[in-house]
């Protein structure tokens, strides 16, 4: 029969067919296996608490009720609402205006958990090489226009323009380009850095169109430059009125497009919140007990000791209260420049450590309220202790080259003080130290003892107040040769010289994230020691702590980074980097009773201001905040 074929000709035919229609499909599967999944979540290590489907976060009231003003204080003033350019004093609370693609919920900040804010969904390989964000359609800036991939893109790019500190955070996006789709993409130098797509999810989003615009009087603005108008933000707030280094006021955008999205409902509840700004510690106090303000963290002793005892705390219309400060660790230090030849020898930082009598200090000055600092992750699991084991210890032992030795035969101690028999043990052996790294006592003063070099310390303070426990330190070094002296500066100077590392000596300090990761390189890596305002302040230049940074970086789960971090401690800590101060595990809180709160507040955080209220009948009784 014409055109037919023989059967086997029809069978191979055919079974070719089914091969090719097998391979395509396979490879259809492939290809579409190889493309990474949307999330509207991710977690830097397990599983986000929160579903697609949740309306709102625990932790919320979703039926707060929305109005009242909020009254903070600020110390400094401010000169600038450029929220990226590190020059000048940011105005507070600007980040009230803005929006970033993703946003942390406050209850599961140990596993660093994400949720769509700008971003309405998120994917990336396996290997962590590259992120897409797609931007949710609803997102729109207060003057309506929508929120774009490349207002983003541009965001990026001037964040790593004008920020040193940005650009070496990000250093390791190689690109960042606006897809179809109202999608970005960043693409890392590297792979399995996971938490690379979270931090580039913080980003803060600024609009392209407002910056590349003109202002009122028609002159182009430029984002390069210092900013003295209120700014444009796609946020809760948006800003009412100012007062350079005097007020800001925010108010709530009643129609803010995101206010229904699950990590939105039941906060921002106020209607306005005004920062007043201060420039003395004492004044300020004074304000909040004449109803100046209604807020405030207490962070000197001697006032929440002595201070607080007034008529409208006695009467209940101020209310004081402590709540656990679990959400961060904390170094707090006298941090020597190691940038300065006197402070590169590790015998003469523990030198400094042994004449620092903190027990005494914290008796005399700080009524017995603070606990001594011996970790740079203070009061959490992160915080080594005890010999080194397990994991950690494995980990220490692939760098051993690299580290002190002692790390591995004995657990990291603190200098004890407390009584003059314990100083003067301490004082000879810092002597001895001192000593052994080259220097000598002259009459009463401590020399090189090759240059003759007196061994002086200016210690640089923006407040007065650190004299109660600068000055007793400054006495014991004294009695070992080294004279110190003290200088209090202003704010604007204060930043400067931190800045560009002028100072001999200074008292600052590192929050850690219980999921440390990149900033690590940004607070003690040797690629950020000379770089113009980093957090590197101490100049930290080590291949040991750099090789331990690696190790936190590049973990793969929660008990690898757990002890990585410990490795990473351990080792900061006995190389005597800086001289330990002390610190609380719980924040002192006063406030005028106007407010109320959930009652299951996140273990993480009191969440104040984000998920309280303005309280009508409690404002009643103590009077409506002017």
């Amino acid at each position: 029969m014409p055109g037919r074929q023989p059967k086997r000709q029809q069978w191979l035919w055919t079974m070719r067919a089914a091969a090719f229609a097998c391979c395509t499909v396979l490879a259809a599967g492939l290809a579409q296996a190889a493309e990474p999944e949307w999330h509207y979540s991710t977690a830097l290590t397990g599983t986000p608490k929160y579903g697609p489907d949740v309306k709102h976060f625990d932790y919320v009231n979703p039926d707060a009720p929305k109005g009242g003003l909020l009254r903070m204080w600020d110390m400094g003033g401010f000169d600038t609402f450029n929220p990226i350019l590190p020059k000048g004093s940011a105005a507070p609370g600007l980040g009230l205006i803005y929006d970033s693609l993703m946003e942390s919920s406050l209850d599961e900040l140990n596993i660093s958990a994400e949720y769509g804010v700008i971003a309405e969904a998120l994917r990336y390989p396996d290997d962590f090489s590259w992120v897409e964000y797609r931007i949710n359609p609803k997102a729109r800036w207060h003057d309506g226009v929508p929120v774009t991939a490349e207002d983003v893109v541009w965001s990026f790019e001037k964040a790593v323009e004008l920020d040193p500190r940005r650009r070496f955070y990000y250093h390791n996006v190689v690109s960042v380009k606006a897809l179809p789709g109202n999608i970005v993409r960043f693409e890392f130098d590297s792979a399995n850095n996971r938490e690379l797509p979270h931090i580039v999810g913080q980003l803060t989003v600024l609009p392209k169109h407002w910056w590349e615009g003109t202002n009122a009087k028609g002159e182009k603005r430029d984002i390069g430059s210092g900013l003295l108008e209120a700014p444009l933000g796609s946020g809760p707030y948006k800003i009412k009125d100012f007062e350079p280094n005097r007020q800001v006021t925010y108010e709530r955008v009643d129609d803010y497009w995101g206010k229904d999205l699950p990590i939105r409902v039941g906060t921002n509840n106020f209607d306005e919140i005004r920062y007043d700004s201060y420039r003395d510690s004492v004044v300020a106090l004074e304000a909040f007990k004449a109803d100046q303000y209604d807020w405030r963290v207490e962070n000197v002793a001697k006032f929440w000791a002595t201070a607080y005892d007034f008529p409208a705390e006695k009467e209940g219309k101020v209310i004081l209260e402590e709540f656990p400060a679990k959400a961060s660790g904390r170094m707090q230090a006298f941090v020597p420049n190691l940038r300065r030849e006197k402070f590169k020898d590790e015998r003469v930082r523990r030198a400094l450590n042994l004449a620092f009598d903190f027990e005494s200090t914290n008796r005399t000055a700080f009524y017995g309220q603070y606990k001594r600092i011996s970790s740079f992750f203070a009061g959490t699991e992160l915080a080594q202790s005890g010999l080194p084991q397990g994991k950690e210890l494995e980990i220490l032992e692939s760098v051993r080259d690299l580290v002190p030795p002692e790390v591995f035969t004995k657990p990291y101690e603190n200098p004890v003080n407390g009584d003059p028999q314990k100083l003067r043990a301490n004082l000879r052996e810092a002597l001895k130290l001192l000593s052994e790294a080259g220097y000598k006592l002259d009459g009463r003063k401590l020399v090189n003892a090759k240059t003759g070099e007196p061994f002086t310390i200016e210690f640089i303070a923006q407040d007065p107040s650190a004299e109660k426990y600068v000055l007793p330190y400054a006495k014991n070094l004294k009695l070992i040769g080294i004279q110190m002296t003290m200088r209090v500066l202003d704010t604007p100077q204060y930043i400067n010289r931190v800045r560009s590392r002028d100072f001999d000596m200074t008292t600052l300090g590192w929050g850690e994230s219980l999921s440390p990761g990149n900033e690590q390189r940004d607070y003690w890596g040797s690629e950020s020691a000379d770089k113009p305002s980093s957090q590197n302040y101490a100049g930290i230049k080590d291949p040991g702590v750099d090789a331990l940074i690696d190790k936190v970086i590049f973990a793969k789960d929660r008990d690898e980074l757990v002890a990585a971090t410990h490795a990473l401690d351990r080792v900061l800590m006995f190389h005597n980097f800086v001289i330990p101060q002390w610190y609380l595990d719980f924040d002192r809180t006063a406030r005028w009773d106007r407010f109320g709160h959930p009652d299951n507040i996140p273990e993480y955080s009191n969440g104040f201001p984000t998920i309280w209220w303005y309280d009508e009948a409690k404002a009643a009784k103590t009077g409506a905040p002017k």
